[in-house]
């Protein structure tokens, strides 16, 4: 499509069942009562001049260029505050008002520089497009405004500029940082000619004041004060293909805007429906690694993982991978190989490599990346509820009444949706936070958690026990509910269970660290608050319990009747952005698509049938099994697409042993990773830039990922696993990803009404799309629950047996951060390191004295299974006896330390749970050292591997 900028209504849209008529300009028009005249005037087709309105922001009704004349009413008011009412008539374009707006719009000017008609923003400036709409030629005043005196331009920030000297101070940048990222970082300073945006009354520049750098400001200047600096380099863009950020699991929609092959910004598309127009730094910003200097480009193999790496074609790659293969299975079976689903990759390609392992390798040994964060969710909620997904959409929380946030730090890991939960939070919404940690949620600038609950980690289960013992023994159960949508006697058992006085908060306070009383207000408060919704993230599944909490929460659900409408429900928030969607696409080694067990014969049936093969009824291996599997001797390769296993896994010493014992591991990624290291075949990846495709974020929509320049290395990822399969013998012959997932539909009953042409028309689809629901599904168990009745499942608790001793005696939990994603490959990439260049280790003040420990010292980080050295925080964001870091870099590789410890029903790695001790150091360790030689190779290699191969 040709570049145009996003249509601008000037105000938010209402909603509302109730019609108003009215005539504009001699034209009638039907529009939701509650609509301002601006809104109704666009929906008209008419255009009205404005400055300060856009669609993203209340009403201010400050800049007076929207003046309008309604009949009967004294004066001009502005039509951005002024609501429509039955048979107005309304004037638009009047000499009077023609003569108003010239007269304001001659006054912004004189306050604007005489370069106006050649800055960086030329033919892309509100400014200027609504100087002509109003026909202003010339400024009778002179151009004297005080902002021509103000400071050089703040460029402290890596992504965007702010020049003071074109501002007009409307006030958008701040509203948009208050209104609709909710961080207060900018306000205005002084009065009249003399008045300017700050950022912060606290700091000197964007960089170091509060701003996230999430970009709603940018997005809101009307001119080029508020300036990318991509845009001010490249040049204004040309083109727009409207996209999926490849980030969160919330999936939000953007506007890739081109200049030739050049990406130039990405803008947040206001009719996402995950996003509504807003952003984060990492979707805004962070692209910049797609066309980094690092990424490998040329197919490279080697004989054994102690030779160089070699360029060579992709033909030979291929026939390399094919025949290594091969020659596995025929000495040690189809069992001894597997392959890994990437969660950030597409549907379409996730669901071609577990369709490869199952039809071409002839084995289930087939997993995910969820195995080590949401696999607890896919188990827990399909026992409980009956399907393994969340249950509402993202709009839900603008309903709900009590938000229990447990185990997540929203608005560092889900920051668009973490400043929609804050809005709702200061419309009144009252908030409990389960955390061994003080997040930002729990207090920050005019938002504060009524409960937070600072648990010991690891008891989790106990936390939520003793809640359900206040709710049943107070008598605040929603019984009808219970009765009529789940079975009833499993509730009575459970009810019977938590009700046991080693259950209550009292008997349960020394076991999790959480006083009795604020358990028992956080329960009342959720039971009886009106709509309750649960948000969790892997600070629930990343357990020995993970599943087990899973489960209680849906309990908590159940047994208040927080199921099956608007603001309520579970809901995971799901860390990477097809997370959803690779689980979805049957990439668990004991299920095919659909969440369908591969022991049903009938599920097995569909899929024989559609690929000519038999499928084995026996599950596979899972990742630890994988690599267990593989240090006995029994399993011999691995096909990885999109994933570092060997920096995100647990147990680093464990992961390197099993890749080292196989005989051919095959690397399918964007850049030479961690696992690399221990590769045969390295196969070039291609960014989310690069492809066709669906992504399925956190609520279950399903969303387009379009094709925003060609790739680098020549192929999208679906057609290098095509071309795998090829090379192995097997007839495949897609042309294009929409006929995967007419595939896709046709095998998977909640994808049957999914296809590309629906997806395009209406932007995006929540499945289940079905002939029971073939509008989608934005809220999950309506009128019943998928499995039937809802499942009470009692859920004790069970110490872990990661213990602190004498030797280790503080508890390691981990997390991210804001700037940074998952293991980093991305944003380290980035500018996004100016903020987080280093994992850090947070310790309590009380534990670093003890210690002799002072912030930015270095410490050693020692667990049972492994050390590595940080740099050390003090503050009291962490409780005595816990500590905390983050996993970003892999020079930190903090799954050195973490234990092979993991849930008893899926094997998801007990992350949240180490048991360490801190000591001072002297900086890097030996493997540190060796790391970064490695680090320095592996750059030397991707220099000599960026040209795209023949």
């Amino acid at each position: 499509m040709g570049y145009e900028r996003q249509a601008d209504f000037g105000t938010p849209e209402v909603r509302s069942d109730t019609q108003v008529t009215l005539e504009i300009d001699g034209r009638a028009v039907t529009v939701p009562a509650g609509t301002t005249v601006m809104r109704a005037a666009a929906v008209a087709g008419g255009s009205i001049p404005k400055l300060c309105a856009t669609d993203n922001l209340k009403q201010f009704g400050s800049c007076r260029l929207c003046l309008v004349e309604i009949d009967g009413m004294r004066g001009t008011p502005a039509s951005c505050t002024t609501p429509v009412t039955e048979g107005m008539k309304v004037h638009t374009q009047t000499e009077k008002l023609a003569r108003l707006r010239r007269g304001v719009m001659e006054l912004y000017i004189s306050d604007h520089p005489l370069d106006c008609l050649t800055c960086s923003a030329n033919n892309d400036c509100e400014l200027q497009d609504q100087a002509a709409a109003v026909g202003l030629r010339d400024v009778r005043y002179g151009y004297e405004g005080a902002h021509h005196l103000a400071a050089p331009t703040d460029a402290s920030n890596p992504y965007f500029d702010f020049d003071a000297t074109k501002c007009i101070v409307c006030s958008r940048c701040v509203r948009a940082c208050d209104e609709v990222q909710g961080t207060l970082a900018l306000t205005v300073e002084g009065r009249g000619f003399g008045s300017q945006i700050s950022a912060g009354v606290k700091s000197d520049d964007f960089l170091s004041s509060e701003c996230v750098s999430c970009g709603a400001c940018v997005q809101a200047c009307p001119t080029s004060a508020l300036m990318e600096k991509a845009v001010t380099e490249i040049g204004k863009p040309e083109r727009a293909v409207v996209t999926t950020c490849a980030y969160c699991g919330v999936g939000c929609t953007f506007r890739a805007e081109m200049r030739g092959e050049q990406l130039v910004r990405m803008v947040p598309w206001k009719d996402g429906k995950a996003n509504r127009g807003h952003s984060c730094v990492k979707g805004r910003f962070a692209w910049g690694y797609a066309q980094h200097q690092d990424r490998i480009l040329k197919p490279m193999v080697r004989e054994s993982i102690d030779q160089p790496w070699r360029a060579v074609s992709w033909e030979e790659a291929l026939g390399f991978a094919a025949s290594r293969f091969k020659a596995i299975a025929a000495t040690h079976g189809n069992n001894a190989l597997g392959g890994i689903v990437s969660s950030r990759c597409t549907n379409e390609e996730g669901f071609l490599v577990q369709k490869l392992v199952r039809a071409g390798f002839g084995t289930n040994n087939v997993d995910t990346c969820a195995r080590v964060c949401h696999s607890p969710t896919g188990y827990g909620l399909k026992t409980t509820f009956g399907t393994s997904a969340g249950t509402q959409d993202f709009d839900s929380v603008e309903e709900s009444d009590v938000i229990l946030v447990i185990g997540a730090n929203p608005t560092d890991g889900h920051p668009v949706f973490g400043s929609r939960m804050k809005k709702r939070l200061r419309q009144g919404a009252k908030l409990i936070v389960i955390d061994p940690r003080r997040t930002d949620l729990v207090r920050s600038p005019h938002v504060e958690a009524d409960y937070h609950l600072p648990l010991r980690p690891g008891t989790n289960v106990a936390v939520l026990s003793a809640l359900a013992h206040v709710i049943v023994t107070e008598g605040l159960v929603n019984e009808a509910f219970v009765r009529e949508r789940c079975d009833w006697d499993e509730f009575q058992h459970w009810a019977e269970f938590v009700s046991q006085e080693r259950n209550s908060p009292e008997f349960l306070e020394p076991v999790t660290g959480v006083r009795a009383d604020l358990v028992r207000g956080a329960a009342r408060l959720y039971a009886t608050g009106g709509n309750g919704a649960i948000y969790y993230g892997l600070g629930v599944t990343e357990h020995s319990q993970g599943s087990s909490t899973v489960m209680a929460i849906a309990n908590l659900a159940m047994a208040t009747g927080n199921i099956g409408r608007r603001g309520v429900g579970v809901n995971p928030l799901r860390g990477q952005n097809n997370v959803q969607g690779a689980c979805d696409m049957g990439s668990f080694p004991h299920e095919l698509s659909g969440y369908r067990h591969v022991s049903d014969a009938a599920t097995r049936a569909l899929f024989e049938a559609e690929w000519g093969v038999k499928i084995d009824p026996e599950p596979g291996l899972r990742i630890p099994n994988m690599l267990d599997a593989a240090t006995d001797g029994l399993f011999k390769g691995l096909y990885i697409q999109g994933e570092d296993i060997l920096q995100s896994d647990p147990d680093t010493k464990h992961v390197a042993a099993g890749l080292a014992a196989m005989d051919c591991v095959i690397v399918h990624d964007l850049f030479l990773n961690e696992t690399a290291n221990y590769a045969h075949v390295f196969l070039p990846g291609s960014s989310f830039l690069e492809k066709d495709g669906t992504f399925t974020n956190a609520e279950r929509r399903i969303q387009p990922v379009r094709k925003v320049m060609e790739p680098l290395n020549g192929y999208q990822d679906w057609e290098v696993t095509q071309e795998l399969a090829r090379a192995l013998g097997l007839d495949w012959n897609y042309t294009h990803p929409s006929q995967i997932m007419d595939e896709i539909a046709r095998l998977t009953p909640s994808f049957a009404g999914v296809n590309y042409a629906r997806l395009d028309a209406e932007g995006s689809l929540q499945w289940p799309v079905n002939d029971a629901a073939p509008d989608g599904s934005p809220i999950m168990h309506v009128d019943g629950f998928v499995r039937g009745k809802g499942k009470f499942v009692v859920t004790d608790y069970v110490p872990t047996d990661e213990r602190t001793g004498p030797r280790f005696p503080l508890l390691l939990t981990t997390g991210r951060i804001l700037s940074q994603y998952n293991v980093g490959a991305q944003t380290r990439r980035t500018e996004n390191s100016v903020w987080h260049a280093e994992d850090l280790l947070e310790i309590h003040p009380t534990d670093a004295e003890n210690r002799g420990i002072k912030s930015g010292d270095w410490v050693r980080l020692a667990s049972r299974s492994g050390e590595t050295t940080l740099r050390a925080t003090v503050t009291d964001r962490v409780a005595p006896g816990v500590v905390y870091t983050t996993f970003h870099h892999p020079a930190t590789q903090a799954n050195v330390v973490t234990t092979d410890y993991s849930d008893w029903a899926t094997n998801c790695p007990e992350y949240k749970v180490t048991a360490v001790q801190i000591t001072p150091s002297n900086g890097p360790s030996e493997w540190q050292e060796d790391y970064a030689a490695q680090a320095r190779q592996a750059r030397r290699i991707a220099g000599s591997a960026m040209e795209p191969a023949e």
